[in-house]
């Protein structure tokens, strides 16, 4: 029997292990001598981390949830590697998967290696080349002790080739994150409320902000803000918006007609904004993702990405932190003059499948 402990923290971590769930209990119904665990833990503690939201992705509540959650990132890692060890001593798996660089992948690829137990982590080998960013530290920890990288994109690999890893360890497989997109695109649903009803498909944007570079300085976000309102010529805006970043709108005054602040979405609800949007202004990576398998414009408002291949094949331009530098972007968008998407090798929906294939062929 092989074990397979999962490891997940934030939400977006979720959307990255639920295909691999249904690939591994797809896997057990067939006969494979397969078994796994699902550690939530509590990194962001979320209310709507509740009984729909794993309803929404088709996927069991966690087996464990080690309330990691609060404090700075020290405490949190403390706290998170203290919990997963007793986690780990009672449930001893063959296999450890870590995904994405939050905390918790730091936290548990160590408290796992410690214990001798093999580690893989989903999205291995992905780098900005940002140290002031704290995934960026997640990573590289991360990757340095990791058994077997499943990995999104031909970058990825020769990241990892250039630090000198085994072509044995890596192991090219596409992006879980895509299959869930494309598994739950046909359940995407409008949001309610009388906003939604009036948007028009094609004919609105949707925002996000949550980078501590584009929030935390205020002048600097209000110009973020007023550039973004002039490029879009009067289309609605929709943000749905962090409670601290409302906090420092509202302390800026900014009150544009077209900007429509909302509480934070559901994956199925953000999703179908996504899909219809005339165009997306983020400063998330994983956006930039779903955003060009999708085929919708997006703009990235950091001086570096992760993600490169959403930039080289995809829809997604850098367009840096600087307010100046936005509107040829925005107009070059609403003369609709964007790029189209071009196909990322292997982001086809069946990532999962090729990860538990191969740890079965690994661990057999």
């Amino acid at each position: 029997m092989i074990k397979v402990t999962l490891v997940a923290g934030a939400r977006p971590n979720f959307m990255k292990i639920a295909p691999m769930i249904h690939a591994i209990q797809a896997k057990i119904k067939e006969g494979s001598a397969l078994s796994f665990r699902l550690v939530h833990t509590g990194q962001h503690y979320d209310k709507k981390m509740s009984g729909d939201f794993f309803e929404q992705l088709n996927i069991p509540e966690p087996d464990a949830n080690l309330g990691g959650g609060g404090g700075t990132q020290a405490e949190q890692t403390a706290a998170i590697m203290v919990a997963f060890e007793k986690e780990l001593l009672a449930h001893r798996p063959d296999l450890v998967i870590v995904v994405g660089d939050v905390t918790s992948t730091l936290a548990c690829s160590i408290t796992a290696k410690k214990l001798v137990v093999d580690v893989a982590h989903v999205e291995g080998g992905i780098r900005s080349g940002d140290l002031s960013m704290p995934e960026e530290i997640n990573r590289m920890v991360t990757d340095s002790i990791t058994d077997h990288f499943f990995t999104t994109s031909e970058i990825a690999n020769n990241n990892l080739r250039k630090l000198g890893f085994p072509e044995s360890s890596i192991h090219f497989v596409g992006n879980t994150m895509i299959d869930t997109l494309m598994a739950n695109m046909p359940r995407f649903k409008k949001p309610e409320g009388e906003l939604f009803e009036q948007l028009q498909p094609q004919s609105y944007f949707v925002m996000t902000m949550h980078r501590p570079a584009n929030v935390d300085q205020e002048e600097k976000l209000k110009e973020m803000i007023d550039a973004i309102m002039k490029g879009t010529k009067g289309l609605p805006v929709i943000f749905p918006v962090h409670p601290r970043t409302a906090k420092n709108l509202q302390n800026l005054g900014i009150n544009d007609p077209n900007l429509h602040m909302t509480d934070p979405l559901s994956y199925l609800e953000f999703n179908y904004l996504v899909k219809n949007a005339k165009g997306v202004i983020t400063d998330s990576g994983g956006i930039t993702e779903e955003a060009s398998v999708m085929n919708v414009p997006c703009i990235t408002l950091r001086d570096n990405t992760e993600r490169p291949e959403t930039i080289e094949l995809g829809t997604n331009e850098l367009v840096g932190t600087d307010p100046k530098k936005l509107p040829p972007y925005l107009e070059k968008l609403m003369n609709n003059q964007w790029k189209k998407y071009q196909g990322i090798p292997m982001w086809d929906g069946k990532t999962a499948e090729r990860i538990v294939d191969k740890i079965l062929e690994i661990y057999r």
